[in-house]
């Protein structure tokens, strides 16, 4: 299934795989506050790092939780995305 079938299916409510990426650093120990996301820190040859987050959530309410605590710790936002799921391994 692709990103657009995906993006199709999806409602308010329901649960899908996101990818976002922030600028700076984030430490693994904050996955739980970020219901458990995957934090891959990427340190670039030029620039500051950026932090790759990645994992499933319930819901838009869910999402929003993440995307809120991002917020306060004041990390610059890159992108957020819906993944497909052969994406979520790389």
């Amino acid at each position: 299934m692709d990103r657009l079938e995906i993006a199709d299916r999806l409602g308010f409510t329901s649960s899908a795989t996101y990818q976002i990426l922030v600028k700076g650093f984030l430490d693994e120990s904050w996955a739980e506050r970020l219901n458990g996301m995957t934090i891959v820190n990427k340190i670039l040859d030029a620039g500051p790092p950026v932090t790759k987050l990645q994992g499933q959530v319930r819901d838009q309410a869910e999402l929003l939780g993440v995307l809120n605590s991002i917020y306060e710790m004041h990390l610059p936002l890159i992108s957020v995305g819906l993944t497909v799921d052969d994406e979520a391994e790389h």
